[in-house]
């Protein structure tokens, strides 16, 4: 349903681009620094709005990368840390085990000698 929505629209797009063209086909100067040309103005308004969105992409694709990037060293720390919280967990096991143990020789040995 979404991939109809989005033929649906893009089509509708295309059909308002292409009416946009049909009534804008006027040469329009643009000056550039190093010269001028007469252009359509509808090529003029499209090139930047192509222009604009390839800077939009660029821009976009730049921060995905890094946000890949520091999601791969979250990870990597995340990692790191649950093996220290699971070594530090055994230790802690250990210690109450052998706690346990010398309190239970201590209450053997009170009792003998009680």
């Amino acid at each position: 349903m979404k991939f109809q929505w989005n033929l649906l629209l893009g089509l509708l797009f295309a059909i308002i681009i292409s009416m946009f063209a049909v009534f804008n086909v006027d040469a329009v100067q643009v000056n550039y620094v190093f010269g001028k040309a007469q252009w359509p103005l509808v090529l003029v308004i499209l090139g930047a709005a192509l222009l604009g969105a390839m800077v939009s992409g660029f821009v976009a694709m730049f921060l995905a990368f890094q946000s890949g990037r520091r999601i791969k060293e979250l990870k990597k720390e995340m990692t790191y840390k649950e093996i220290t919280i699971a070594a530090q967990q055994n230790e802690i096991a250990e210690l109450q085990k052998h706690s346990s143990t010398s309190s239970s020789e201590e209450i053997i040995i009170e009792n003998k000698t009680g």
